[in-house]
């Protein structure tokens, strides 16, 4: 069910949670996490079948896997502000010994994260075991996975795209950031990914388009479409068109702030441009 006023009041907030978790370490991947904010806080907050009490393996709920794992401080601040775990546990965001590092890590038994997804290009892998799993439990439930764009240039993506249309893995939905940019500058000029959706659909899955991935409500309707087409037969494939830095008027359409934090004025005019709303950790 779509609650717009509490969802985009939960975007605002989960903006001020990334800004100020970067800010207080000088490090960590804001960017992307910006970029991302209603997609995360749509799925878990009004498309998931979750439970917030967590059991790691996941049967008769819904699972959602991070591939593009250095976006953590949006996934951090998704599952405390659902409330997998405390708030004020984003105070120890990349501290030595926190639950909360650079890259999510499962060693430490933080609730909602099922993966280490530090390393680029896996997590697809990981998810099409998952839905593997839950077809062989005769679980209805959906695999969900996040991947980033740049991600894409590692070719284990494309092994699972192939594996998956073979073995008609069709309770996964698959969705990929396409915001344009990665670390080292525009992903067209770093190596360019070409025409998406055609290769995508020659692997044997079906796509979905959103064009406005920023937008909360086409983010809805576009995750309750692919719902609708699970279990066809094919997997699904959203192809999400974000704005980097979404939300902070300095840090969007670049790959500038892919990997940096922002000094103190540059947090405290980002705050300003998303007034708080659920209340600060």
């Amino acid at each position: 069910m779509l609650h717009l006023d509490l969802l985009e009041k939960l975007c605002t907030q989960t903006r001020r949670d990334i800004l100020r978790m970067v800010h207080k370490v000088n490090s960590g991947h804001p960017g992307g996490s910006l970029g991302c904010t209603e997609f995360l806080v749509t799925l878990f907050n009004s498309v998931m079948k979750r439970n917030p009490g967590f059991n790691m393996n996941g049967i008769n709920e819904d699972i959602f896997f991070l591939s593009n794992g250095h976006i953590s401080p949006v996934f951090y601040s998704v599952l405390a502000r659902c409330g997998y775990f405390e708030v004020n546990e984003l105070n120890t965001f990349r501290l030595i010994n926190s639950r909360l590092q650079g890259h999510p890590t499962t060693h430490e038994g933080l609730p909602g994260v099922r993966v280490a997804s530090g390393s680029l290009g896996q997590g697809l892998s990981v998810a099409l075991g998952a839905s593997l799993t839950k077809k062989m439990n005769n679980d209805k439930c959906l695999i969900y996975c996040l991947l980033g764009d740049g991600e894409l240039q590692e070719g284990q993506n494309w092994e699972a795209f192939m594996y998956a249309s073979a073995n008609k893995v069709d309770n996964i939905i698959a969705t990929i950031d396409l915001n344009g940019q990665q670390i080292d500058g525009s992903t067209d000029d770093v190596l360019n990914l070409g025409k998406i959706r055609d290769k995508i659909e020659s692997f044997g899955w079906c796509v979905i388009e959103c064009s406005e991935g920023n937008n909360i409500e086409k983010v809805y309707n576009s995750l309750e479409l692919a719902k609708k087409k699970c279990f066809q037969k094919k997997p699904i494939c959203i192809l999400l068109k974000t704005i980097m830095g979404n939300g902070v008027d300095f840090m969007m359409h670049t790959h500038d702030w892919h990997g940096k934090a922002p000094n103190d004025e540059q947090l405290k005019v980002g705050l300003e441009q998303n007034p708080e709303t659920l209340g600060d950790y």
